[in-house]
């Protein structure tokens, strides 16, 4: 059990989580968005403080959000691409879903006080035999993509439908929510009002420009929510997104998995000029927006450019503004960076680590393991021989492959990345396999 720090429950703050899905670092307006608009966000960012040195833990869904649920790399829980189905998760060495026994953020907080609720996009696990959510510490939920227990539609704002009732239902104890929206994940469905706002765009950028309307549409109904209900104060609420945007397609208009929903050739996310997009450990894919609004506590109008923040972080941040310890057994990957939130900076201590399982699908996919540690930025690949060093700090970008001018730093970086590996488990937990994958 987890016990609390000496605080008053008055002062414990509601905390609420929106992850939006295939945004670009590029695709809000605070950020240079050449067709999209998003005043929503830029309100919140208005508001609270804009980070823009945070990155995410995989270019892809599933392991993201891992890394938030779980303050660890996901290549700890064997965890290396999305959740598919069995077939597919052995042959990428993946259980078939999260170990509801992994450290576990909802359940933390619902042991000190919290009520809990997930909504919208879950993705933590495919298989028939899958845990339902509140294994998972949650007390309300409704997902798609998920046990298909209180399943939701993707398309709409249903997910935003149902954390409003539930923070009205909590209103009076402290809450934590996640609302993981499906925006702008394909398939896209663009609803007609904002594809009338956008009719000046061209057909690409009008359907995607709709798109990401509707999620900061979702964005400006919570904090609206927790102003009429005098919420405001006492409110953490951070957004942000599970990796970059998706790759265009320019042949095929509809999605693969639902016919009714407009496809990849939609997809036309900005990275804000960084290389690569989801699938990449290059920055355009992981580095994404993030955005922190607390009243009193975050300054307003802030805009953090040094503070280097992961997601893995979130599970200790969000604990320590809850005033709940960490359990004595449990291994962060991650750091508090409440002194961040506060507007006081923060000095990284730890490195953070990327693996990448997806494949080979050209320059932009090419890195399968990756570390930021200090100042510098290391991608490999071994089976292909390549390596890419940049200095973050003053190539925000990655555009000057410095991996020659500096033997010493690879040299070194490539040992933190080995001894890494080496920690990491040689086979998914059994305790996240599906019936019959344990019968052969």
């Amino acid at each position: 059990m987890l016990s609390t720090l000496v605080a008053a429950e008055k002062d414990r703050p509601n905390i609420i989580f929106i992850f939006a899905d295939d945004w670009g670092y590029g695709d809000v307006g605070i950020h240079g968005s050449t067709f999209c608009d998003t005043p929503n966000l830029d309100k919140m960012a208005k508001e609270g403080i804009d980070f823009a040195n945070f990155t995410v833990n995989s270019p892809v869904c599933s392991p993201s959000r891992v890394a938030v649920m779980t303050g660890q790399f996901p290549a700890r829980h064997s965890i290396h691409q999305h959740f598919q189905g069995v077939k597919a998760h052995i042959k990428r060495g993946m259980p078939d879903w999260l170990d509801t026994e992994a450290p576990l953020l909802p359940r933390y907080l619902k042991e000190a006080g919290y009520k809990t609720g997930h909504f919208g996009k879950w993705h933590l696990g495919s298989s028939g035999d899958s845990p339902t959510e509140d294994k998972y510490g949650y007390d309300s939920f409704a997902t798609f993509n998920g046990s298909k227990v209180n399943e939701i539609k993707k398309s709409g704002l249903a997910g935003v439908d149902h954390a409003e009732n539930f923070i009205h239902e909590n209103k009076d104890q402290p809450f934590f929510v996640n609302l993981w929206l499906h925006e702008v994940h394909t398939a896209h469905y663009p609803q007609e009002r904002y594809m009338e706002k956008f009719k000046e765009l061209t057909d690409k950028q009008q359907v995607y420009a709709s798109v990401i309307a509707e999620g900061d549409e979702a964005v400006g109904r919570i904090i609206k929510l927790l102003g009429e209900l005098e919420l405001d104060d006492n409110t953490l609420v951070v957004f942000s997104t599970d990796n970059g945007p998706e790759k265009e397609d320019d042949q095929k208009v509809h999605d693969d998995e639902d016919p009714d929903g407009l496809g990849k050739y939609y997809s036309v996310g900005e990275t804000g000029g960084l290389k690569g997009e989801k699938r990449s450990l290059f920055s355009g894919g992981i580095r994404v927006p993030f955005i922190v609004r607390w009243p009193n506590v975050a300054p307003a109008g802030m805009v953090d450019k040094t503070s280097v923040i992961t997601a893995v972080d979130l599970l200790p941040t969000f604990l320590e503004a809850a005033g709940v310890e960490l359990p004595e057994d449990y291994q962060p990957d991650g750091e508090s960076i409440l002194s961040a939130w506060k507007g006081k900076g923060f000095e990284r201590t730890k490195p953070i680590f990327w693996e990448w399982r997806g494949g080979d699908n050209g320059d932009q996919t090419w890195p399968n393991l990756a570390i930021h540690d200090g100042k510098w930025k290391l991608l490999i690949n071994e089976e292909q021989g390549k390596t890419e060093l940049y200095d973050l700090e003053n190539d925000w970008a990655e555009k000057k492959d410095l991996a020659s001018d500096f033997p010493e730093v690879v040299e070194e970086l490539n040992g933190k990345i080995d001894a890494w590996k080496a920690s990491l488990p040689t086979e998914p937990s059994k305790n996240a396999l599906s019936k019959a994958r344990l019968k052969k």
